[in-house]
């Protein structure tokens, strides 16, 4: 394909349109967040009880909302998998003591309503209880992770390559990740151990991405010490370009097998490694060279000012 045939592309002319995207998209996530309260909570987070049942013929959402509305109080309940396979979630806030009497309360009050009902038979298939110590201790851990992943990032890039680059690459994956949260707060997906275990995933390929850009943008120091920074950093985004599309072309078709095919278990992961590799892409030809570019440029400016 003649893209993959040195490409000569002016990257670089977009950076800041790129740049104005991405601070839309991350400021238009931030007001959903906000008019619906926050970052919506998976149960691992959350704590709460979580019963999916199977019925043996079709089944309405609203019919089984009606059937527990008197008995447990606040409810969600939605479909869950195939639309033939007749399953549906029922999910029950925490409201109780930590301890799991009354999580346990809550399933049997939903399994006791259903049978009460006339909407035929029904199999419980699945039941999750996660307490709020457990959910928080959770949450916990789940920033530490990142902060650390971040922190990792930062000292191998900076000593590897130079301070500029390391920042450069922080702030690509900080954008990553935003971009992330604000496609999940779009699409309505929870926060959950299984998308927190995509975001850790997101981190280390935008980063592998930045890597090597920047290990070219190295060599390059060598052969082109003429010419300007930019326009160093420019041709080495080309030349990296046909290795970073195939990397994340094929990566992509994985991962949206993985959605389509995934079942209702996996549809949060997928779907956030779907965001995270194209937003990792994204940002490594645009975020990451850019940042790298404006402070290497601000750190020569200082120097010849002294």
């Amino acid at each position: 394909m003649p893209i993959f045939k040195n490409p000569n592309f002016d990257f670089l002319k977009w950076r800041w349109p790129a740049v104005s995207l991405s601070v839309l998209i991350i400021l238009l996530g931030a007001g959903a967040m906000a008019v619906q309260g926050g970052l919506a909570l998976g149960i691992d987070f959350s704590g709460g009880t979580i019963v999916i049942v199977q019925f043996d013929g079709p089944i309405t959402e609203d019919a089984v909302r009606g059937a527990i509305g008197g008995a447990v109080g606040e409810s969600v309940v939605q479909q869950y998998g195939a639309a033939d396979e007749n399953e549906i979630l029922i999910r029950l806030p925490q409201s109780g003591p930590e301890q799991g009497t009354s999580l346990e309360e809550g399933a049997n009050a939903v399994v006791a309503a259903l049978e009460r009902s006339t909407l035929g038979a029904f199999t419980v298939v699945g039941q999750e209880l996660v307490g709020p110590v457990i959910g928080q201790e959770l949450q916990r851990r789940g920033v530490y992770a990142f902060l650390f992943a971040m922190l990792g990032i930062l000292v191998y890039i900076g000593f590897r390559f130079r301070f500029s680059f390391a920042v450069g690459a922080i702030i690509a994956v900080a954008h990553d990740i935003l971009v992330t949260l604000a496609m999940l707060t779009f699409f309505g997906f929870d926060l959950s151990l299984n998308v927190v275990a995509a975001m850790l995933t997101i981190t280390g390929y935008s980063v592998n991405d930045s890597i090597v850009v920047f290990d070219r943008v190295r060599e390059n120091m060598r052969k082109m010490r003429r010419d300007a920074f930019g326009k160093l950093v420019n041709a080495s985004i080309n030349q990296t370009l046909s290795r970073t599309i195939i990397t994340s072309g094929t990566t992509v078709f994985a991962v949206l097998a993985l959605f389509v095919f995934g079942g209702e278990v996996l549809s949060g992961f997928a779907f956030t490694m779907l965001v995270g590799v194209i937003s990792g892409t994204y940002s490594t030809i645009f975020i990451a060279a850019a940042a790298a570019i404006v402070i290497s440029e601000r750190r020569a400016a200082r120097r010849a000012q002294a």
